[in-house]
């Protein structure tokens, strides 16, 4: 019988050899195809399916020998659901000059990219740095790389449509009950902000069905997931939904449409979801599509119909300096006995102005308005 070896503590590239075994060393704990008998860490949860998937293909050839060899984590490729320290030629990262200045930028050999403060030359300066390093450009300026996340995407992604920003993802993901394992059935993808944030939620276990009526759109966000080195978690289907669905049958936690005519799509969306039920969300702009798409989702049995918008309100934290009232001198007081006499004073000069230093949140003179609808639902297990 073949062995596996692996270590608890490493991650795992795979090597196939034909008629050939592998030494077991002392510090490795070994694993048979039937069975895994050491429990790894959640990141290499897909890795441990992938070997019981092979198990089977090995009664079938055992001519076929599967070994797993120790890989060098600086080796890995950058994801956005896993932190990987090293910068690699292929990587994205986030050039960061300011919270209101960053852009994304691939690493590769030899390549240059120019800022305001210089050039940044991606083999010397940004292949085998740290993500976080600051690095100093041409012209002695300085800016940060950092490691992408769905937050930072989101800021940063080239726009092929119009996206959804944090405030509503954040809303998204909690309403729906998103966790690592979940089944989500997305459309549109669009320009792919909802669609990071989803997978690094449903990682390292979960997929997520994306549709995208536009071929070029969906052939795009295919390959950026691919760069991303979250491709095995997606899988991107170029149709109409309204039409042909999600692809997928009795499989979905969740489904989510920002679809022109969402209403059209509710019966494919009941279809996805799995028998034991589940939640769906619509992104509308406008409230005659919620009135419809409320309609529909009640025909099509859906409970706990609710239409909610999220608005942001950012307030400025900022030192101000108050100034302190003048009550007057404090011998102009009345007289306690109440019996006219004139009371004494006393003039002085001009009360001398103070002030006070504190610090106070102001609210913003402009805030950005209406975005979107959201409308959640349940399918009941009935």
């Amino acid at each position: 019988m073949t062995e596996l070896c692996s270590s608890p503590c490493e991650r795992w590239t795979l090597c196939r050899s034909v008629r050939k075994t592998q030494t077991v060393d002392d510090n490795k704990r070994c694993c048979r195809f039937k069975g895994v008998t050491s429990s790894p860490r959640d990141a290499e949860t897909r890795v441990w399916r992938a070997v019981l998937l092979l198990g089977s293909a090995h009664h079938q050839n055992p001519e076929r020998t599967v070994l797993w060899t120790p890989a060098d984590p600086s080796s890995q490729p950058m994801s956005f659901v896993e932190y990987h320290d090293v910068i690699q030629e292929g990587d994205t990262a986030i050039v960061f000059l300011g919270h209101d200045s960053m852009f994304p930028v691939r690493v590769e050999r030899g390549g240059q990219t120019q800022t305001r403060y210089g050039v940044i030359r991606h083999s010397a300066d940004l292949l085998g740095k740290r993500f976080g390093s600051k690095v100093t450009c041409s012209k002695g300026g300085w800016v940060y790389v950092l490691h992408p996340t769905p937050e930072l995407w989101t800021l940063n992604l080239p726009h092929r449509t119009q996206i959804l920003y944090s405030t509503d993802i954040a809303t998204i993901t909690m309403m729906l009950e998103l966790r690592p394992g979940s089944v989500v059935c997305e459309s549109g993808t669009g320009s792919g902000s909802l669609s990071h944030a989803i997978l690094r939620t449903v990682a390292p276990s979960g997929h997520l069905y994306t549709v995208e009526f536009h071929q070029q759109r969906a052939e795009k966000a295919e390959e950026e997931f691919r760069r991303h080195g979250v491709g095995h978690l997606v899988t991107v289907l170029n149709q109409d939904v309204c039409k042909e669905g999600f692809g997928v049958s009795g499989l979905a936690d969740a489904v989510f449409l920002d679809i022109p005519s969402p209403w059209e799509a509710v019966g494919h969306a009941k279809s996805a979801i799995k028998k034991q039920g589940g939640r769906v969300c619509s992104f509308s702009p406008c409230i005659e599509q919620v009135q419809r798409t409320c309609q529909a989702l009640g025909e099509h049995g859906f409970s706990e119909i609710s239409t909610l918008e999220v608005l942001l309100r950012l307030f400025d934290v900022r030192s101000v300096s108050l100034q302190l009232p003048d009550f007057g001198d404090a011998g102009e007081a009345a007289d306690p006995a109440g019996e006219g006499a004139p009371a004494s004073t006393t003039t002085t000069g001009p009360a001398s102005q103070s002030a006070v230093t504190c610090r106070t949140a102001l609210a913003p003179k402009e805030m950005a308005g209406h975005t979107g609808y959201l409308t959640f639902a349940t399918k009941s297990m009935v």
